[in-house]
């Protein structure tokens, strides 16, 4: 079977970005890390000029408990990057960073202080959310993972098995889309392990928007295709809708405001400039379910969800 980490983009690709991401609160509830691994323009060594980036690029984000995030980004020259072959088992090397599909390592120096990570992650449930080819695609490989490992960030070390729970994801795309939303909520459950919901809107050509919202709960999926949103606030992170299905009904509330937000410029792939994504990893996720399946249930994270938006629309 194909592994859904498994990378489209080339290095001989221009004007395209793909990046593997993780998201994981911390067990001992003290924050929640963010880090990413991208490939950006490859053909054209990434971006130059008035709107400079590099390549590859290695980013780790700290979201404390008690904080301000702490963002550190560190770029890599073309020369910096190994891309395993399509046919073999999925490695991406960036400088002495490095992401497979069930562990990642890096280090990342720019920011003030020095960061860096060996981890691993296993989990239950992966999925295509969206594949629309050339256009782009999303997916998740590991929507209900425990994660293993270690972080330092300066002289604090991050250590626990488990370290924490959370999401590994992976998209990719000729250009970010104009807009778009979407959250991942954890939820632990003490006899079958971690429920998950995910969620994303985004623009599409033609004026067409994609919805789609997935619950893992009890050890099955239910896919919910019918999205219908009652609140979204950019400024204020919250998002606000409900999803339906054969299989029944959900009313989801996400809240990513206070001092958890963090907002970054992300860089257009034809370098004519960036544009600001708004993204909380500590953000809160209520969701009342009413489900054919089990009837009516509610799941509750205070600081156990992501949510981020960017653009305005649907």
């Amino acid at each position: 079977m194909k592994s859904l980490n498994q990378a489209y983009i080339r290095l001989g690709m221009a004007r395209r970005y793909e990046s593997w991401f993780l998201r994981f609160g911390l067990s001992d509830g003290s924050g929640a890390w963010w880090l990413r691994y991208l490939l950006t323009n490859p053909a054209r060594e990434g971006c130059s000029g008035p709107v400079h980036t590099a390549p590859g690029q290695v980013w780790a984000t700290w979201f404390p408990r008690d904080g301000h995030p702490q963002s550190f980004i560190q770029g890599f020259p073309i020369e910096s990057i190994n891309l395993g072959p399509r046919d073999g088992p999925f490695c991406l090397r960036i400088g002495s960073s490095q992401i497979e599909d069930a562990s990642c390592r890096g280090s990342v120096e720019g920011g003030g202080l020095p960061v860096s990570w060996n981890v691993r992650y296993n989990s239950n449930f992966g999925i295509t959310v969206s594949n629309k080819g050339w256009i782009g695609f999303s997916r998740t490989p590991h929507s209900d993972a425990t994660f293993f490992g270690e972080i330092r960030l300066g002289d604090r070390i991050f250590h626990g098995n488990p370290l924490g729970i959370g999401v590994q994801g992976h998209n990719c795309g000729f250009r970010h889309r104009h807009f778009w939303t979407w959250m991942h909520a954890c939820f632990p459950q003490s006899v079958v392990g971690h429920s998950t919901f995910e969620a994303i809107v985004y623009e599409m050509p033609f004026g067409l928007i994609f919805r789609k919202a997935i619950l893992w709960h009890g050890g099955r999926a239910i896919v919910f295709r019918r999205l219908r949103q009652s609140l979204r606030d950019q400024q204020a992170l919250v998002w606000n809708f409900a999803a339906s299905s054969g299989e029944g009904s959900a009313l989801v509330s996400v809240e990513g405001g206070g001092r958890s937000l963090h907002r970054l410029p992300y860089v257009k792939t034809d370098c004519t400039g960036t544009f600001e994504v708004s993204n909380n990893s500590r953000a809160r996720a209520l969701i009342r379910l009413d489900l054919r399946s089990c009837g009516e249930q509610q799941l509750v994270t205070e600081d156990g969800a992501v949510l981020e938006m960017t653009g305005t629309g649907w």
